[in-house]
């Protein structure tokens, strides 16, 4: 057995059981790779894999109960290669964030522009999703981080430190009747169609429920992952829009005029989150520290290093009163 063959299988699984695909993903032939898994299968005396002819089309209940181990010895072997990096060569490397629109736009680029500084030699890679795809690329091993508001809670694979928490606000065009209100009320905000997040609105949100709660239906007309695509469509007359508040810009958004709603809905946190397991360089704890001012190394290593998830979850609960608020 050896770690390449490991390597393979998982890269099988991974690309849905297209071994040509894992061939060109790990850079070698699909002749050699269906050599080395039938050699580990040999070695190991069971299936791994079922076939159609030549053609792999699922795992074995043997290959099934392999496959946590294997991905195990798979991440160990990176973990190794990332302490052994950090040892010869601590300021060289790359670092690989995912994170949703939000995010890259509004909150990383002071971050990344302060960790450039700090790490010229670093590469960063930044990647953009939606919660659920941006938490199966931390837990794959795609990329170091993942970063977002809601979703990544749902994964007991990935450990969680909550980084900040932010408000909302209504933008209208100037000449809208919110404008002229005063303070603004969930009863004036559910008289008029409103455009907003496609991730919090769902039925079991805070935003929905605060509606609910006082027996108002909200008239949701529009909802887009991208706060500049909820401007336009609010320029355009659509509706209100309903964006977080450090997403508005005084200078670009002149033409909008911003009211706080911070008082009407509860406030949001945003998390990083990285796989289990994970063996966190020099550089990766500097930029946590950056995004996150709360969490320095002790503060991360008390979160990777408790396994018991619910223990975590209470520790997540008590870093919230220390989060800065935007």
């Amino acid at each position: 057995m050896n770690l390449r063959q490991i390597q393979y299988v998982c890269a099988v699984v991974e690309q849905g059981f297209n071994v040509t695909a894992a061939a060109e993903a790990l850079f070698t032939s699909q002749p050699g790779v269906s050599k080395q898994i039938r050699l580990l299968e040999d070695e190991l005396g069971g299936q791994i894999f079922e076939r159609n002819g030549k053609q792999i089309t699922r795992l074995t209940e043997f290959g099934c109960g392999l496959l946590p181990v294997l991905e195990r010895c798979r991440a160990e072997t990176e973990n190794i290669r990332r302490v052994a990096t950090d040892l010869a060569s601590p300021e060289k490397g790359d670092l690989s964030i995912a994170t949703a629109h939000n995010q890259a736009r509004y909150a990383l680029p002071p971050v990344i522009a302060a960790f450039r500084r700090r790490h010229p030699t670093v590469r960063l890679h930044l990647h953009q999703g939606e919660p659920e795809q941006i938490a199966h690329l931390a837990i794959e091993g795609k990329v170091d981080f993942a970063i977002a508001t809601e979703g990544l809670d749902h994964f007991s694979d990935l450990v969680l430190m909550p980084c900040y928490r932010w408000g909302r606000a209504v933008v209208v065009p100037p000449g809208h009747p919110l404008a002229n209100t005063g303070r603004l009320t969930l009863a004036s905000l559910a008289r008029y169609p409103l455009v907003s997040y496609s991730f919090g609105f769902g039925d079991k949100s805070g935003t929905y429920a605060a509606f609910a709660r006082r027996n108002l239906e909200p008239d949701l007309v529009l909802t887009a992952p991208d706060t500049e695509v909820i401007k336009t469509y609010v320029r355009e007359g659509l509706g209100v829009g309903l964006i977080a508040k450090m997403a508005y810009e005084a200078e670009r958004d002149s033409d909008l005029i911003c009211l706080d709603a911070r008082h009407l809905f509860s406030l949001e946190t945003t998390s990083i989150g990285l796989r289990r397991g994970l063996v966190l360089r020099g550089f990766m704890y500097d930029f946590i520290r950056l995004f996150a001012p709360h969490l320095d190394r002790i503060g991360v290593d008390a979160f990777v290093m408790e396994r018991d998830i619910g223990k975590q979850r209470r520790l997540f609960k008590a870093h919230l009163s220390y989060l800065r608020v935007r």
